[in-house]
């Protein structure tokens, strides 16, 4: 049986700003490696025995960036599902899921932004939900927590039903401290990581049953679809009617069904420079840094030049981010300010 990818392409990426913008959002940007976040999503999908062409949610205002990056991998079989304006991820996914062309496709709906670095432990978590999946379950992957992070909304497992996959006990929003260290204690908590599998008549019949208002706007927005090549463009008018809200709201902590596989993958979602620091190569200095930097008697820095040369000398635990005209220059740590430097 094949799994159609869905992979979510449409958010802003204020967070790592000023390389990240609403015109060339982060999973644009190639911050890890060679290819851009958004890239490395779809390679991690192209084994074509178990996956089907993958279907891409994006903003239209992206719709040239998504082509060509895909064309810069080789990819020709993707659909491209445009939003015509944002309403979150439940929205989102119920136009893929009407895009699909059978009910019971089983649709793996992933972030384009994150990062796995041990695709075989997703693939293994993927096929541990898939019986549960197959009998109308909608399933979650845990993240297995390296501490007790704030940042992250969390996921309470129950028993366990099949080999690694456990019933879902509760959703839980981001916590403060001590809270999130007593989960962490507890043993039976693992963060959630945004990425789903589920049947698509899973997941419609969810939304006509929980939110039947969001189900009515996406089918409309659909049946109202223009198409152009591998591009679908649902109904911008019917589809601005639609409720927003996320999926995690709208359905997961309301559906009775819900099963989640513990993995540790390598996951980051990258949602901070601080986070990229975390995760980048570090020097023997412990000083991560891309594009034109030269650096010395300088530890523990993040320096990131594109389309200017930066040079640090005696420096340590900084942020540094320069991108064009713009430059941000931060003590690590703190780099939760950005967001108030990208509203101006």
């Amino acid at each position: 049986m094949t799994i159609t990818p869905v992979i979510l392409s449409g958010g802003g990426g204020t967070r790592l700003w000023p390389m990240s913008t609403p015109q060339m959002p982060k999973q644009f940007l190639a911050l890890t490696g060679s290819r851009t976040m958004f890239q490395l999503t779809v390679l991690r999908v192209m084994d074509r025995q178990h996956f089907a062409a993958p279907l891409i949610v994006a903003n239209a205002a992206h719709a040239e960036i998504v082509s060509e990056q895909l064309a810069e991998i080789g990819v020709t079989d993707a659909i491209i599902l445009l939003e015509p304006c944002a309403r979150n991820t439940a929205p989102a996914i119920a136009l893929a899921a009407l895009a699909g062309d059978a009910p019971d496709n089983v649709m793996l709906v992933m972030p384009s932004d994150h990062v796995i670095k041990d695709e075989a432990a997703f693939h293994a978590a993927t096929d541990a939900l898939l019986p549960k999946v197959q009998d109308g379950w909608m399933a979650t992957y845990g993240i297995n927590p390296t501490g007790p992070e704030t940042g992250y909304g969390y996921i309470q497992m129950g028993p366990q039903i099949e080999g690694g996959v456990h019933e879902v006990k509760r959703f839980v929003e981001k916590p403060d401290a001590a809270s999130a260290a007593a989960m962490i204690d507890s043993g039976d908590h693992v963060w959630n990581g945004g990425i789903f599998l589920f049947r698509a008549d899973t997941y419609l019949g969810a939304i006509a049953e929980y939110a039947p208002e969001m189900g009515s706007a996406a089918r409309l927005a659909m049946s109202k679809a223009e198409r152009s090549g591998n591009q679908l463009r649902p109904d911008h008018e019917s589809f601005a009617a639609c409720p927003a809200d996320s999926i995690d709201y709208a359905i997961m902590e309301k559906a009775p069904k819900v099963a989640v596989a513990p993995v540790g993958m390598g996951w980051s979602d990258v949602g901070s420079w601080d986070a990229l620091y975390e995760i980048g190569n570090k020097d023997a200095d412990g000083n991560v840094s891309s594009g034109a930097v030269r650096m010395d008697a300088s530890r523990g820095n993040l320096v990131h030049a594109n389309g200017i040369r930066v040079s640090v000398h005696g420096v340590d635990d900084l942020l540094v981010i320069a991108n064009g005209s713009e430059i941000m220059i931060l003590p690590r740590g703190t780099s939760q300010k950005v967001r108030d430097f990208a509203k101006d």
